[in-house]
């Protein structure tokens, strides 16, 4: 105990920044005065915990929670009791997501959320609403508070009477939004309605980061001017009238929803994500013409999709990441390269020519810093227990289908003695500037919803 203390407590709080959640909690274990340190409240601040049966968990539990400061949870079905047990002990808390409620809910299930007055962002996944999901009661209370929302997978009495009961609140940054259908019959899912969608984005004047699900396919294509509402107070002549969006990301899109100047008043973009979910053969591509307007993209991410000689001749100069799960050869890299020499994080699908692409990188991108190969080998991953009493927060991995990057097969080592020569190969190309990344990182509960998390 007296050579631990020889070192200042604020070294050791920095030290184990550095730890896994799991490393944290093993250490600990070992001591009284270790334990204190690895629970400072710095330690466990961007940390989810994810909860479920509230009742097991006992005092000691949630006083470590308490002294960690945690201000972020996921949380499985909850029922009254329970809400009031979440309430009583994590009062202070700035975000809660509903993960696998799997469940048919009413309007009053949602009422306890204005008992957590610090609560700015809010989330619910894989659920059933008979009722409003958003009364009016709460959404007045919830006005002016919530700056991050995100629904995925719901199924809901009324699409755009919910849209319509998000449109009014006016401080929401972020917005999450794929939807599942409405009613309790195998219907056909259709996207927002052109004007609901336009009254949506004419009061959420502050909104940065849109995730729409497009997953509903019209008779038509959407109107060109579906992402881009004109200003209601210059009727006159066009004027974009919705939010400066930094971050737009289109899930589950088919080809022939939008039109080909769909983005062209979104010139503030910073980031765009397509998620594509089939392409029709005899449909041209709409990336060439979208990223024609967006001169400012820093991040693009194509998932899916048409063949990258299609559209790499358009991608902005000013992008820096790149994300690519594509089939992609050596002469697909040959014609990105020009275009983007500025790139630093590149974000690639392991194929059978990735070992002779992965060594031609460090020429074709000499400002590279980040390189990641993922290997699509689905595994399936049992979804983790809530946390024991004694280690709060060890749970919340993800479960569900997943990329796995640690080849499991006969107990091998991750990375393999193939992949560790790749690595060393491109740290001796690029002089080690190129940071390549073997391990899995952390689901995000909070923003990644199982239409968009890829398990790595």
């Amino acid at each position: 105990m007296e050579q631990l203390q020889r070192l200042p407590p604020e070294l050791w709080v920095s030290i184990f920044s550095y730890l896994s959640t799991e490393d944290r909690h093993v250490v600990r274990t070992c001591c009284r005065y270790l334990k204190r340190l690895v629970d400072h409240p710095s330690l466990w601040r961007a940390d989810t915990v994810l909860l479920s049966d509230l009742r097991r968990y006992t005092y000691g539990f949630w006083d470590t929670l308490r002294h960690r400061k945690l201000t972020r949870v996921a949380v499985r079905h909850l029922r009254r009791k329970e809400w009031r047990r979440l309430v009583k002990f994590l009062p202070s808390l700035t975000a809660i997501v509903f993960v696998d409620g799997g469940r048919l809910y009413r309007e009053k299930y949602l009422e306890n959320l204005a008992r957590f007055p610090a609560l700015r962002d809010f989330g619910v996944r894989n659920a059933t609403w008979d009722e409003p999901m958003l009364g009016r009661s709460l959404s007045e209370q919830l006005r002016d508070r919530l700056t991050h929302l995100s629904v995925c997978n719901i199924r809901l009495t009324c699409t755009v009477e919910f849209i319509n009961t998000v449109s009014q609140l006016v401080n929401l940054r972020y917005l999450l939004f794929h939807q599942q259908g409405e009613g309790y019959g195998l219907d056909t899912v259709r996207p927002v309605p052109c004007a609901a969608f336009h009254n949506l984005l004419l009061h959420l004047k502050k909104l940065q980061h849109l995730s729409w699900g497009m997953r509903g396919e019209p008779p038509e294509p959407l109107p060109e001017d579906y992402l881009s509402p004109a200003d209601p107070e210059q009727p006159g002549a066009f004027r974009y009238g919705g939010p400066a969006l930094t971050s737009l990301e289109l899930v589950d899109y088919p080809e022939t929803l939008l039109p080909e100047n769909a983005l062209r008043s979104l010139t503030s973009l910073r980031s765009l994500s397509v998620r594509y979910r089939y392409i029709r053969e005899g449909v041209e591509c709409r990336l060439r013409t979208w990223l024609s307007p967006l001169q400012q993209l820093e991040t693009l991410s194509i998932i899916g999709g048409n063949s990258l000689a299609v559209y790499t001749t358009t991608i902005p100069s000013s992008v820096t990441r790149l994300t690519l799960r594509v089939a992609i050869t050596l002469k697909d890299m040959d014609s990105i390269a020009p275009k983007v020499p500025a790139l630093e994080h590149l974000d690639i699908e392991q194929n059978r020519s990735s070992g002779s692409l992965c060594r031609r990188i460090p020429m074709l991108f000499p400002q590279l810093r980040t390189l990641r190969t993922v290997f699509p080998q689905r595994t399936r991953e049992r979804p983790a227990e809530p946390p024991p009493a004694a280690s709060p927060g060890a749970a919340g991995a993800p479960g569900g289908a997943s990329f796995i990057l640690r080849d499991y097969l006969n107990g091998h080592p991750w990375p393999s003695p193939g992949v560790q020569e790749l690595i060393n190969q491109l740290r001796e190309l690029s002089e080690n500037r190129i940071t390549v990344i073997t391990t899995m990182r952390q689901r995000n509960q909070l923003r990644e919803c199982d239409c968009v998390w890829e398990g790595d």
